[in-house]
């Protein structure tokens, strides 16, 4: 088993509720939550990296170390993400939080949170503070592994947001769908 497997495994193990997750994000799953992604994207936020499988695919699409910026608030993972990604700047704390680091901007922020496992109202707050930091036609990228959209569309809908379903991803533990949100005009 792979140090990162063993450090997921035991942050499942001593906190599966801020886990959320059977197993780390697989390869084809990170790969489509960055694509169309690349090196003139602009920043890119990333909320819950875990271990770092969406952030590994997000460099390797091409943005650059220096416009990527990380929100964990799982101490491990933080200094393991520290370790692993030198160059991308990693915030000890909670994605709707985003607003007070972030300069607004971003090209993207790319979400590996559970939404559909928290509170309406913490759903709002992480999406309205991806949205704090987007700049005009920014696309928050969110997955999801159940059949209804991570954020419903009824809070979307408040929030004037468009939603997009994205792939489908079977290679993944469990199967998950890529949901694309933007802005209404």
């Amino acid at each position: 088993m792979t140090n990162e497997a063993q450090l997921f495994l035991r942050q499942l193990l001593n906190n599966p509720r801020q886990i959320s997750a059977i197993a780390p994000s697989s390869p084809r799953l990170a790969r489509a939550m960055a694509e169309g992604l690349g090196p003139h994207s602009g920043r890119v936020v990333e909320f819950g990296p875990g271990t770092g499988r969406l952030t590994e695919a997000i460099l390797a699409a091409g943005v650059a170390p220096r416009d990527l910026t990380l929100f964990e608030m799982n101490e491990d993972f933080v200094q393991h993400l520290r370790r692993r990604f030198p160059g991308v700047e990693v915030v000890h704390g909670p994605a709707q939080m985003a607003s007070q680091t972030v300069l607004p901007g971003v090209a993207r922020v790319v979400s590996g949170l559970p939404l559909l496992s928290m509170p309406p109202a913490l759903r709002a707050a992480i999406v309205g503070a991806a949205f704090d930091v987007l700049a005009p036609g920014g696309e928050y990228v969110q997955f999801t592994y159940g059949p209804n959209p991570p954020f419903p569309p009824e809070q979307a809908a408040a929030m004037r947001l468009r939603i997009r379903p994205g792939r489908r991803v079977w290679a993944n533990l469990p199967p998950a769908r890529v949901y694309h949100y933007s802005r209404a005009a």
